[in-house]
């Protein structure tokens, strides 16, 4: 058997033979609170009820666990030794209309992968919750795991007394347990729904409800109960009204738009510990990591990109959940158009109106990344199976895919586009589409052909770079404005682009660069000249893609980059200036821009940068471009520089402002002397003081990485910190900093909890790697390189998929960054062409972000 591998082509066969009517499933999770062996496994029963269209045929249904009690088909009881391998129940004989039940004993998960559990350490209780995305449902009850077998679901959950128990369903019934102490929860049956996107959420968790009623036009009432919930530890620092508001302002949005009233009953939301991701949109119960509850003072940044998931989670209800694309080839079909409606509801709806520029600044850059490795794929990707699923819930099928859409709308019109989308619901609700379905619809609202539009840019990998060049006469004014447009050898497509051309210039009067004239304009081919533009006067700077409609890398001609070396804080409009910054950024990750250059912007202009969002995009982005991409022998003058810069920031920030806080937190992550370490020593012990900078737990944790990392904070001062925060966000960082010390004990150890134990839970794992890799300690990590090719294989084979995802890339070699450490990647990737395809693709992009920095290392050394 294959394992837990699930191919393209057998799900295609068993869809075209199954159709299923209905799911009993029935989970004691009592033994969650129990010891050792006690706790490792819970009982599951599922009936799935099932026709089949070629009556005597064999199928199979998923299910991963540790063992099977028994399994019964149509009343005749199967052998469980015979037919479940351990990921699989073979089914033989199969008649018209079936009735499968089977009693397992299923695991409880420490890698965030099926049914979640964790112990919280501040008071021992004991929290529980599912998470399933692309095919971990199986994990938890036997089931057909793929998208396009939908099916009703009817949960029933025996837990210990005093829980709050969720599904996706409201609650039917409570009752006493009748085996023994404990309750048994009933949940009212969903409507046809995919199994990855069923949940349960078990424990003692803190619950706060609100209701969200709207009125339609027609005089109809919709009342949905609101809820939401986190553990008990965190329960003082829980904004419930912040996120039932964004919530009610989302669901007024969306029912504005869509035409199509929320179709699943309530709204529960749980933030939950040691999340893998940042929220799964399970119909009625979306659960997110439970950093979104914040613990101490954080930005405005912060809070817009909670609401960003909150709406981005919520449009999944309709794109997702109601209509559910057949196979993961289409995944696009929900996580583009969820991220596209997450921002543009956020803008419209919230009182975060500039999260369109968050959205260039930010999304795009991830997607620009993703769409420049060598495992880059059309946003309608080729998955052949579940481990190509995993893999691609990436940059472009997120940020890409929604960076197309907002394309899309610029070329059919709003009102087309969202008159599309009501006719989809509306067509297609409870069941399963592809690309052409969405097509079909909307060519009909906007009647436009889309087939050469999909074709170039739904259907075509990579990303174009769009390059003004002007000519001008003898009173400097434009003569010809040329647009040329490139892509990348191996993938060639010149696309369509909708764009805006914006000439600027500098005011004499207080030297601020506005925008004087600007042309929208259709670019095709390899040049297109914006006769619009003819005549205006010369500009000081011309910006390709302002106001950011489409999706492209955008190259400046030489007096517009001489202009943003000189003048780029001036920029009067914030959107206009993240675009630049993005751009910049981008020439400085291609090498076509040496790294010191980047880093003299930002010590020049990000202190004036008023986008908060941005600001941290940009420290994020100058601690990339300082550890990787600058030249070795001028990282140290470029980190003290930096963190010079900061502390000059930092100090003269506005007092408790956001801007102050991410000023703090960039120097803390830069520092390196002894006296930014002593400052920072100083300021977690109380003899140091800057006005207005609140010392809170976080921000102490923040500090002290870096003293852990130079040696200037020792196990015992760690434990002391930990005993301070005896929580589980402080158990997560007091393990990173652990890591972080720099010793060859430290590091041994570290290597040693990730790579040959795997008693460590996904999170641990996490703020272990995080710790353990530190820029600082290049000569201390090079042993690591040759024991990393070695290990990778078999890790991947022996743990999770998430937790071999993790260490996989985060231990990639990325610090040993020299051609040694490129030819041994490449001896790797020859020499395993037999490894799994997912393994190989980690690896293959890792090596493609190691070229890429000694590109840019070669860049900033000739500079």
């Amino acid at each position: 058997m294959p394992g837990e591998n699930l191919t393209r082509d057998e799900a295609h066969e068993r869809a075209g033979l199954l159709r299923v009517d209905g799911y009993d499933v029935a989970l004691d999770l009592r033994s969650a609170v129990g010891s050792g062996e006690a706790a490792r496994t819970f009982r599951s029963r599922t009936t799935i009820r099932f026709r089949c269209a070629e009556p005597g045929a064999a199928t199979f249904a998923d299910l991963v666990a540790p063992s099977v009690t028994a399994v019964t088909l149509n009343g005749r009881e199967l052998d469980p030794s015979a037919v479940f391998d351990g990921a699989r129940i073979a089914l033989d004989g199969l008649a018209a209309e079936n009735t499968l039940t089977v009693d397992a004993q299923c695991a409880y998960s420490r890698t965030g992968e099926g049914l979640h559990r964790f112990v919280d350490p501040e008071d021992g209780e004991v929290y529980l919750y599912t998470q399933y995305e692309p095919a971990d449902a199986r994990r938890v009850f036997a089931n057909f795991e793929q998208p396009d077998l939908k099916a009703p679901f009817h949960f029933e959950v025996t837990a210990p007394e005093g829980w709050v128990v969720l599904s996706n369903g409201a609650t039917e019934s409570t009752a006493p347990a009748g085996d023994g102490p404990g309750t048994t929860h009933r949940f009212l049956p969903t409507r046809p729904i995919s199994t990855y996107i069923t949940a349960v959420v078990a424990g003692p968790y803190h619950y706060v409800s609100d209701t969200y009623r709207r009125t339609f036009e027609d005089g109809t009432e919709l009342e949905v109960p609101l809820g939401a919930l986190c553990r008990k530890g965190l329960a003082k620092h829980f904004d419930a009204d912040d996120i039932f508001l964004v919530t009610k302002q989302g669901l007024d949005f969306f029912h504005d738009h869509f035409d199509y009233p929320y179709p699943f009953g309530k709204y529960d939301q749980a933030f939950v510990p040691e999340y893998n991701i940042g929220a799964m949109e399970n119909p009625g119960c979306v659960t997110f990591r439970e950093e979104f509850v914040f613990r101490g003072k954080v930005t405005t940044a912060s809070y817009e990109r909670r609401a960003n998931v909150i709406l981005h989670e919520m449009a999944h209800m309709w794109f997702g959940d109601l209509v559910t694309m057949r196979w993961w080839d289409d995944l696009w079909l929900k996580e583009s158009f969820a991220d596209y409606m997450g921002a543009l509801s956020l803008v419209e709806a919230t009182r975060f109106t500039n999260g369109w520029i968050t959205f260039a600044n930010g999304r795009k850059a991830w997607a620009y990344r993703a769409d420049q490795l060598p495992s880059t794929h059309p946003i309608t990707a080729d998955i052949r199976d579940l481990e190509d699923a995993k893999l691609n819930f990436d940059g472009i099928t997120y940020a890409k895919g929604a960076s197309v859409l907002k394309q899309l709308v610029a070329y059919v019109g709003r009102d087309a586009f969202m008159e599309g989308a009501r006719r989809y619901f509306k067509r297609h609700a409870y069941g399963n589409t592809e690309l052409g379905d969405l097509l079909s619809v909307l060519e009909e609202t906007s009647g436009r052909d889309l087939a050469a539009w999909s074709r170039s840019w739904l259907q075509t990998a990579g990303v174009n770079a769009l390059t003004p060049q002007a000519t001008y006469d003898a009173q400097d004014r434009i003569t010809e404005l040329v647009l040329h447009q490139e892509a990348a050898p191996d993938h060639p497509e010149l696309r369509p682009h909708r764009v805006a051309v914006g000439l600027y210039r500098r005011q004499d009067a207080d030297s601020s660069l506005v925008r004087y004239a600007r042309a929208e304009l259709d670019v095709s081919g390899p040049r297109t000249v914006v006769t619009e533009l003819a005549g205006a006067e010369r500009p000081d700077l011309i910006l390709v893609n302002d106001d950011d409609l489409t999706y492209c890398k955008v190259r400046f001609d030489q007096r517009s980059l001489d202009t943003l070396r000189d003048h780029l804080g001036d920029l009067t409009d914030p959107l206009a200036r993240a675009l630049c910054w993005s751009a910049v950024w981008g020439l400085t990750r291609d090498g076509l821009m040496p790294a010191r250059d980047y880093l003299a912007l930002v010590l020049r202009f990000a202190g004036r940068e008023s986008d908060i969002g941005v600001l941290q995009s940009l420290h994020a982005q100058a601690r990339t471009a300082l550890n990787h991409y600058t030249a070795p022998d001028h990282r140290e003058t470029a980190a003290r520089e930096l963190a010079q810069g900061a502390l000059h920031e930092l100090r003269i920030a506005e007092p408790g402002s956001g801007h102050q806080l991410s000023w703090a937190r960039f120097f803390a992550s830069v520092a390196s002397t002894a006296a930014d370490l002593q400052l920072l020593r100083g300021l977690l012990d109380g003899t140091a003081r800057i006005d207005g900078l609140d010392i809170d737990q976080e921000l102490r944790w923040t500090l002290l990485e870096p003293l852990a990392a130079h040696d200037a904070a020792d196990e015992a001062l760690l434990d002391a910190e930990l005993a301070r925060d005896d929580t589980a966000s402080g158990k997560r960082h007091h393990v990173r900093c652990l890591a972080a010390r720099p010793s060859p004990e430290v590091k041994a150890r570290a290597w040693a909890d990730v790579v040959e134990s795997d008693a460590l839970s996904n999170a641990l794992v996490e703020a272990t790697i995080s710790g353990f890799d530190q820029p600082g300690q290049r000569e201390l990590l090079a042993p690591y390189a040759p024991r990393y090719f070695a290990a990778i294989e078999r890790l991947w084979q022996e743990r999770s998929i998430e937790i071999g995802m993790a260490v996989v890339r985060g231990l990639f070699p990325m610090l040993q960054d020299n051609e040694e450490t490129l030819r041994a990647t490449d001896e790797w990737l020859a020499s395993h062409e037999q490894a799994a395809p997912a393994l190989r693709r980690l690896v293959a992009e890792s090596r493609d972000d190691l070229a890429r920095a000694l590109r840019a290392q070669g860049c900033d050394a000739g500079a």
